[in-house]
C-alpha cells in the first residue's frame, strides 16, 4: 500500500453496536408476516444486505409480496429501538480520534441511508468525529457491497487513492468490497464470522483497540 491517507469505517457493527437491535426488529416483523425468523437466522440471512435485497429475499421465501408500508414500519421501529438502546462499539471513539491525531482522514461508508447513519452517530456521540461531507451511503452508487463502488466513491470524494486507503469492516461482503477496491481490509471479528472475514481477504482484529497498532499509528 501507499502511505495511509484515509481510513473508511463501516457504521453498523464497527462504530455502533446496532446489528443485534436491527436484526431483532427484522426477525420480529418477518415472523409477524408468517416467516418465522430468529435473531440468529436474521443475522445469517440478511446482515450486510441492502434493505431492498432484504425485502426481495424475504418475499421469495414467503412466495408473496410483503404488505405495503412494511419497510417503512421496519425503519420506524428500528429507529425507535436505536433511540432507546443504541450504544457505540467499545473503542470506536478512541480509534477514530487516534486516526485523526495521526493526520489521516476518516469517513463512514455504509449500506444504509445517510439519515440512518447520521442518527446512529448522533445517538452514540460519534457524529462530531466526522466532517459534514465524510458520510457515504450505498444509495449514492450503482451497486452496494460486495461491489467496490461505495468505497471507491468515498475515497474519491475524500481525495485519497485506493492504495492509500484502509477499510474497517465486520462483514464478508464489506471486506470483499474493500479488496475489490484495492484497499487494505481490516476485519473486526468480535461478533462476526472470523473465518469468513479472513477468507474474504481481511486482516483480523478482535478489538478496535488493536487497529491503531495494525495501521502503524502506535
Amino acid at each position: 500500500m501507499d502511505e495511509l491517507r484515509l481510513v473508511i469505517f463501516d457504521c453498523d457493527g464497527v462504530l455502533v453496536d446496532s446489528e443485534t437491535i436491527s436484526n431483532d426488529v427484522l426477525a420480529r416483523l418477518l415472523s409477524d408476516e408468517g416467516l418465522p425468523t430468529t435473531l440468529a437466522q436474521a443475522r445469517r440471512d440478511y446482515q450486510g444486505l441492502l434493505l431492498g435485497e432484504v425485502v426481495r429475499s424475504a418475499e421469495a421465501k414467503l412466495a408473496r409480496p410483503l404488505p405495503a408500508g412494511w419497510l417503512a414500519r421496519y425503519e420506524r421501529e428500528r429507529a425507535e429501538e436505536f433511540r432507546r438502546a443504541l450504544a457505540p462499539v467499545h473503542g470506536a471513539a478512541a480509534l477514530v480520534a487516534s486516526v485523526l491525531a495521526a493526520g489521516i482522514e476518516v469517513c463512514v461508508a455504509s449500506q444504509g441511508k445517510l439519515e440512518k447513519t447520521r442518527l446512529s452517530l448522533e445517538l452514540t456521540g460519534l457524529r462530531r468525529l466526522f466532517g459534514e461531507r465524510a458520510l457515504f451511503s450505498a444509495e449514492s452508487v450503482p451497486r452496494g457491497k460486495p461491489h467496490p463502488d461505495l468505497f471507491l466513491h468515498a475515497a474519491s470524494a475524500m481525495g485519497a487513492p485506493p492504495a492509500a486507503s484502509a477499510v474497517v469492516e465486520d462483514t464478508p461482503s464489506g471486506v470483499t468490497a474493500a479488496v475489490a477496491a484495492g484497499m487494505r481490509a481490516i476485519g473486526y471479528a468480535a461478533d462476526s464470522d472470523e473465518a469468513a472475514l479472513r477468507a474474504a481477504g481481511a486482516e483480523i482484529v478482535h478489538s478496535l483497540d488493536e487497529v491503531p497498532g495494525l495501521l502503524g499509528l502506535g
